[in-house]
C-alpha cells in the first residue's frame, strides 16, 4: 500500500540549524517508514542524503535578509503548487502562514504549526513585524487544523481571537554521543581549564538576556570563565556585550554548528544560564536539560510551563540584581542544583521526548487523513 504524502513547507535548514528546523527534523526521522515525506530546504550539500528516504526540494539562499527568506517561501510556494501532489501539507512556521489561504486552493488537509510571536522580538523592523502580526491573523482565520508549541502562546491565542489552539509541545532526541574531542578543543584553543558557565542561543540578540547575564556577573565581579555559543545577529549588540564584559573572562565562540559538541560543552559545565527574555519553547533548554546540567533560567511563563522549581532554578525575568543571587545560592548549594537537574533529566526523557511529539502529529496526520474533506 502506497504511504501517505506529507510536505513540510516552511523550513529553512536541512540538516537543522536548531529550532524549528531541529523540531521537524526529529519528525522527519521518526515518521520516514510511515509517510512518504518531502521537505523543502535552502540548497545544501548534505540535504539529499541527511535522512535517507526522504524527498529534498532545495532552492538557493538569498542574500537579501528578510526579503529573501520571504522571496524563498514564494519559489518554494510556486513549485508546490505547480508540481505538488501530497496529501498533508505542515506549514512549520507563522512566517510562512502568508500562504495558508494560497495552499488552500490546492491542497484541503493542512497543518499549522506556530512556535512564537515573531513580533516580539527585537531583530524586526516595523515593516517585519507589521508582517509578522498579519502572518498571525492569517494563521488563526485560516480553515487549517492549528497547533502551538507553548500552552502560554494556546493561551493567547484563545484570549484575543476566542480560537483553540491545540497545545502540542516540541520534543527532542536526547544526545547520547556527545563530540567530547571537539569540545576538548575547544576549552583547550580558549584556554578554559576550571569551571565554567555556558549561554548558549541559536542567535544572540538582546530578547536572548545575554546582557542581563553580563551585569549580573558583574555584580558578583565573577572570576571564573563564561562560554557564549551564538551566531552574531546585531555586530552592535556583540560590540556592547563585549564593552560591558570587559572585566570578565567572557569567551565568544560563535555559531556552532556541531550540536554533539555544542551539548558536549554544556555537560561540562558548571551551570547553563539562560536568561531569554521570551521564547516559545526552547529547543535549547531542553536539550540542555537533557545533559543533566544544572540550569538557572528566566522566570517567564514560556519556562515556568515546561519546568518548576523541582527542576531547574529561577530567576527574575530581566533582573540580573536577582540573577547575581540566584548564582551565589546555586554555587553553595551544588547538591541540589543536581538533584533538580536530574528532575529535568526525567521530565525531558518523558513529557519532552521526540517520541511523545511524534505520536501527537501522528495522531493529527491521521485525524486529517481520516476526514471527509469536500
Amino acid at each position: 500500500m502506497n504511504k501517505p504524502r506529507l510536505v513540510y513547507f516552511g523550513i529553512k535548514y536541512f540538516p537543522s540549524r536548531g529550532g524549528v528546523s531541529r523540531t521537524t527534523e526529529n519528525l522527519i526521522r521518526n515518521l520516514k517508514d510511515e509517510f512518504d515525506i518531502t521537505i523543502y530546504c535552502y540548497r545544501h550539500p548534505n540535504a539529499k542524503n541527511n535522512v535517507p528516504g526522504v524527498n529534498v526540494i532545495q532552492f538557493p539562499e538569498l542574500p537579501f535578509g528578510g526579503l529573501g527568506v520571504y522571496i524563498y517561501f514564494w519559489i518554494c510556494f510556486f513549485h508546490i503548487m505547480l508540481f505538488g501532489k501530497y496529501d498533508i501539507v505542515h506549514l512549520r512556521k507563522i512566517d510562512a502562514a502568508f500562504f495558508l489561504p494560497l495552499l488552500r486552493l490546492k491542497f484541503k488537509r493542512i497543518l499549522a504549526t506556530s512556535h512564537e510571536s515573531p513580533y516580539v522580538r527585537d531583530k524586526w523592523s516595523f515593516i517585519g513585524k507589521t508582517y509578522f502580526r498579519f502572518n498571525e491573523r492569517l494563521f488563526i482565520k485560516s480553515k487549517a487544523k492549528l497547533t502551538v508549541i507553548s500552552k502560554p502562546l494556546s493561551d493567547y491565542y484563545k484570549e484575543k481571537y476566542n480560537r483553540d489552539v491545540e497545545y502540542v509541545p516540541n520534543g527532542i532526541e536526547i544526545v547520547r554521543d556527545y563530540d567530547e574531542k571537539t569540545a576538548s578543543d575547544i576549552l583547550k584553543k580558549n584556554k578554559v581549564e576550571e569551571e565554567y558557565l555556558f549561554f548558549g542561543a541559536r542567535r544572540i540578540m538582546s530578547t536572548k538576556g545575554c546582557h542581563t547575564m553580563i551585569n549580573s556577573l558583574n555584580i558578583l565581579n565573577y572570576k571564573n570563565p563564561v562560554l557564549i555559543a551564538g551566531d552574531i545577529h546585531s555586530q552592535q549588540y556583540i560590540d556592547k556585550l563585549k564593552e560591558n564584559a570587559k572585566n570578565l573572562d567572557i569567551k565568544f565562540l560563535g555559531y556552532l554548528s556541531n550540536k554533539p559538541a555544542l551539548l558536549a560543552l554544556a555537560k561540562k559545565a558548571e551551570f547553563f544560564i539562560f536568561p531569554s527574555e521570551t521564547e516559545g519553547m526552547s529547543i535549547m533548554l531542553l536539550e540542555v536539560a537533557g545533559t543533566q546540567t544544572p540550569i538557572i533560567c528566566s522566570d517567564i511563563p514560556e519556562n515556568t510551563e515546561v519546568f518548576d522549581d523541582n527542576d531547574v532554578l529561577f530567576f527574575k525575568n530581566k533582573d540580573a540584581d536577582d540573577l547575581a543571587e540566584k548564582l551565589e545560592w546555586a554555587t553553595a548549594n551544588k547538591g541540589e542544583m543536581k538533584r533538580r537537574s536530574l528532575s529535568a533529566f526525567n521530565k525531558v526523557t518523558t513529557i519532552y521526548s521526540g517520541d511523545s511529539m511524534t505520536d501527537n502529529y501522528r495522531r493529527l496526520y491521521k485525524n486529517l487523513l481520516n476526514d471527509q474533506i469536500n
